[in-house]
């Protein structure tokens, strides 16, 4: 074997070691992050498959680490129809706030709570990864 064809495939195995080890759903879509199960992204799975093509550690890496991230399930299928929006005005304040969130929900709402977290998020599916992570499973 040339030296020349030595270093060419010794480059190849560099390169798909390490797209199979970094080329799984956690890094193409963080945002994917805490769901808990659904239908298998074939991209991500078949990106996690490379790995095992060529080594066997990095595919089973690949799949540890989006099984327990939940990055290999594509997204739920929420959309905006199937979640009640609200319009908040401007001067609305904390009291109308939790009348307005108590009337919608049918339960009493305090925005005292020190178990409340409010946060700002790019899209729904954000949105509702997040509220899976925190532990509430009935979405």
């Amino acid at each position: 074997m040339t030296p020349l064809l030595r270093r060419g495939l010794k480059g190849l195995v560099l390169g798909v070691s390490i797209t199979a080890l970094v080329g799984c759903g956690t890094l193409f879509h963080p945002e994917r992050k805490g769901q808990m199960s659904g239908r298998i992204d074939p991209v991500v799975a078949i990106a996690n498959g490379v790995g095992l093509l060529f080594f066997i550690l990095p595919g089973v890496i690949a799949y540890a680490v989006d099984f327990s991230n939940g990055t290999i399930y594509l997204p739920s299928g929420h959309n905006a129809a199937g979640i009640d929006s609200l319009k908040l005005e401007n001067d609305m304040d904390v009291a109308s706030l939790e009348r307005l969130l108590s009337d919608k929900s049918g339960k009493p709402v305090s925005l005292d709570s020190e178990l409340l977290r409010v946060e700002e998020v790019e899209s729904l599916d954000e949105a509702l990864a997040l509220v899976r992570m925190a532990g509430i499973a009935n979405l």
